[in-house]
């Protein structure tokens, strides 16, 4: 079957970071009849990011980041469904047969799609029928003799980096599933990144043209992130949630990191941004990611300089439908505090997550519980414009906790945040405690309200400036009363007590 050609069409205003999804083909009735069990696959299927969850970051131990933020998960997720805007793909998109091969797991789910023609080669087709003329042919002891004579002429052809995992590896696919004896070479060599099998299936079942890419061309191009800074463990996940990075092409991977460094990326942080939101590669520079870039500028009016650094705390911006986002966020927050423009882009532009957060469940109850300690719009403004990231942090497990040492242990009032809202963002358990505890014990803490200026200083100042003791002291003492606090909790004694 021949494959369509897709053109995509022209620009709409640079002011829309997202175009139209593009139009299925015209075809007569006859064309419509044959394309029945066609469908058209675009080249993303990674999960945008969710209202409540970020972009990783560094964890410095004394601070609170998103409490619901969590580490991505090295397996993969088959529940996960693509979520991304796929109106700006770099490649239009391909025509698909069934493979009736691909075993379907799910009751009600279609059967996968498979590339057909790729690279000059059909897919292996079986007899769903499961005719008597071909059900010799499809016994699994005949495909497992076959596996066996052909791996073993290829002992010549093909040199394997991870032969004792690979071959073995690949004998199993071959026995249950239809795996070409081509694929060898390219299921070695992923296999050096640690994919296993559930991982192989996954693609297969999913995105099986992925493994009809040749070795030396997956190898370069995975060479080529390696070598921008996408970290090998980064990649292993990349691969399983998004397999199609496999087929993009050596001059788009160059052409979307000269779009980031043309923004302002530094080299160092390439990596983590490629990492944190693979599916920007497949998104087109001129249709999508620039149309995004001067929407930020001309729409949102964060300064051109600034863009970068945007970038880098949220690469997720470059996939999302920000217009709708930053209308709805900005519409809730003039209304609700009476934000001018000015202090949301600052918001913006410190903590871009707030275009993820959803209005209702994130933004809304922070807002609430604020009011509830008795601030006013004017102070929860101040704080929020200061220190975006208090949308992030659990009401139950973060906030409220430290509002209650704040005014029972400290002395302090509500007040007082907005003169250091900071103290919100630290660690109860890791800084706020261990340091207001360490001065009580020397006596040396004030009589009246905590100073709440202790908390923002380096370990090594506050022991300077306010204990007068060695840090290691210090250190000792918080050692002591984090292991004491875990005893309190859990009712058992650490591992390093116990010796």
């Amino acid at each position: 079957m021949a494959l369509l050609q897709l053109h995509p069409p022209p620009l709409a205003a640079l002011g829309r970071s997202v175009l139209p999804c593009r139009p299925f083909p015209s075809a007569t009735a006859t064309a419509r009849r044959s394309l029945a069990s066609v469908a058209f696959s675009l080249q993303t299927n990674v999960r945008l990011l969710k209202p409540n969850r970020r972009s990783r970051r560094s964890r410095y131990p004394y601070y609170d980041l998103d409490d619901d933020e969590e580490e991505e998960d090295e397996e993969y997720d088959e529940d996960d469904e693509s979520e991304d805007d796929l109106s700006g793909l770099e490649y239009p998109g391909v025509l698909y047969t069934n493979n009736p091969r691909a075993p379907n797991k799910r009751a009600g789910r279609k059967t996968q799609l498979v590339k057909e023609n790729w690279e000059g080669r059909r897919p292996k087709t079986r007899d769903k029928h499961a005719s008597p003329g071909r059900s010799n042919s499809l016994h699994p002891r005949s495909k497992i003799n076959r596996t066996l004579l052909n791996l073993t002429s290829m002992n010549s052809k093909v040199e394997l980096k991870n032969e004792s995992i690979s071959r073995s590896l690949f004998q199993k696919l071959q026995e249950e599933y239809d795996f070409d004896d081509k694929w060898l070479p390219l299921i070695d060599y992923l296999c050096s990144f640690g994919l296993r099998e559930s991982h192989f299936t996954y693609i297969y079942e999913r995105h099986m043209a992925c493994l009809q890419i040749n070795r030396a061309s997956a190898e370069e191009r995975l060479e080529f992130l390696l070598s921008v800074g996408v970290k090998s463990k980064d990649l292993k996940r990349m691969l399983v949630r998004q397999p199609q990075i496999l087929e993009y092409t050596l001059s788009n991977l160059k052409s979307h990191v000269a779009f980031l460094a043309g923004i302002g990326v530094p080299d160092a942080r390439m990596g983590q941004i490629i990492s944190s939101a693979p599916s920007f590669l497949s998104y087109s520079i001129e249709q999508s990611l620039k149309p995004t870039i001067s929407y930020l500028i001309e729409e949102v009016g964060i300064e051109e300089s600034d863009v970068g650094k945007v970038v880098q705390l949220s690469p997720q911006i470059l996939v999302q439908r920000i217009d709708n986002a930053w209308k709805s966020r900005f519409l809730f927050l003039s209304k609700e505090l009476g934000a001018p423009k000015d202090s949301i882009v600052k918001m913006v532009t410190k903590h871009p997550q707030l275009l993820h957060y959803s209005i209702e469940e994130g933004i809304l109850p922070r807002i609430n519980f604020l009011r509830s300690i008795g601030m006013r719009n004017s102070d929860i403004l101040k704080i929020l414009t200061s220190l975006t990231q208090v949308l992030s942090l659990s009401v139950e497990k973060n906030l409220k906790p430290k509002y209650l040492y704040l005014v029972n242990d400290l002395k302090n009032e509500a007040q007082s945040l907005t003169k250091y809202p900071m103290y919100l963002s630290l660690s109860l358990e890791q800084r706020i405690r261990p340091r207001h505890r360490f001065l009580v014990s020397l006596r040396k803490a004030p009589k009246g309200p905590f100073p709440l200026s202790s908390f923002v200083l380096t370990d090594e100042r506050f022991c300077q400036r306010l204990a007068g003791t060695s840090l290691e002291k210090y250190h000792t003492f918080r050692q002591s009363l984090l292991l004491s606090g875990f005893e309190d909790k859990t009712g058992r004694k650490p591992l390093a007590s116990r010796r």
